[in-house]
């Protein structure tokens, strides 16, 4: 079999589920990691023959998509502001609007440092995940002391390895941090907490719902701003003065969310790039 009629077999199994571009995007994205093709030279090679080895490959991930399974799981791997990170069911795929967040975040915390430099930034994030958050943090400030809590073990070690993989070094805590209490002061929280409200699981994709882990989706109480209200009597006692807040948030409890913060100086919602209330910035 060619690369080319593989393609046409992949964009024909797969077409009840993805458009013909998404098909032809992660078709090239397989293509690139197994083959080592770009884009350009699966072109110019589109009529090599390929081994039954590597079209066993492409069957089994066929029938992995066909089941709803992300194709980033699938992959392992993942871009996310500009770095390479290995993801797995063990944590979410990171999404848009937490390089959002981060943009947010990196752009204040260069103004406050320009402002009042301190000795060495210290920096909390709360539900590490793949660590993202974390690692782009450290990557930008790399004389920070950063440090990231997540209950999930599992996660953890998908963190560690993206930890090992950059160089960066990041502090992370194995902690159930909604009974857990804090021992430091910090220059920075920032946070994208559980904040699905369990009414709202109907309304989720099966594909994510099914396959990411619940834990990290949806509250674990009726309560879907549990850990904003942690997050908040936190940062009365564990935000230096002059502190800095950002979080991810959920787009239908903006105002009520943003009212947990009202003691801190000119606490903002903020709007993503599809105009939904989703992040809080806050001084203490």
């Amino acid at each position: 079999m060619t690369l080319s009629a593989l393609k046409t077999q992949f964009s024909t199994q797969l077409s009840e589920i993805y458009t013909e571009s998404e098909n032809t995007f992660i078709f090239q994205m397989f293509v690139e990691q197994i083959l080592g093709f770009n884009h350009i030279h699966q072109r110019q090679f589109a009529d090599q023959e390929i081994s039954s080895e590597i079209e066993e490959k492409f069957h089994s991930i066929i029938s992995a998509l066909k089941t709803g399974k992300p194709y980033l799981q699938i992959l392992g791997e993942t871009e996310f502001y500009g770095m390479k990170f290995f993801v797995d069911e063990n944590v979410l795929i990171p999404r848009p609007e937490t390089e959002e967040l981060l943009e947010i975040a990196i752009q204040e915390i260069k103004k406050a440092q320009s402002l009042q430099p301190t000795q060495v930034l210290k920096i909390l994030d709360i539900g590490t995940g793949s660590g993202v958050i974390p690692l782009v943090l450290k990557k930008h400030f790399p004389e920070a002391d950063v440090s990231s809590i997540d209950f999930s073990e599992k996660a953890l070690e998908t963190a560690k390895r993206n930890a090992e993989y950059h160089q960066l070094s990041v502090n992370f805590i194995h902690a159930d941090y909604l009974h857990s209490e804090l021992t430091e002061k910090y220059d920075v929280i920032i946070s994208n907490p559980p904040y699905i409200g369990i009414e709202e699981e109907i309304e989720i994709a099966d594909s994510v719902k099914e396959f990411e882990p619940k834990m990290a989706l949806f509250s674990p109480t009726a309560d879907a701003l549990i850990f904003y209200r942690k997050i908040a009597e936190d940062a009365k006692e564990h935000l230096n003065d002059g502190g800095l807040l950002f979080l991810e948030i959920n787009q239908k409890l903006g105002p009520e969310t943003r009212d947990l913060y009202s003691g801190f100086s000119n606490a903002q919602l903020l709007k993503d790039l599809s105009e939904n209330d989703r992040f809080i910035y806050g001084r203490k």
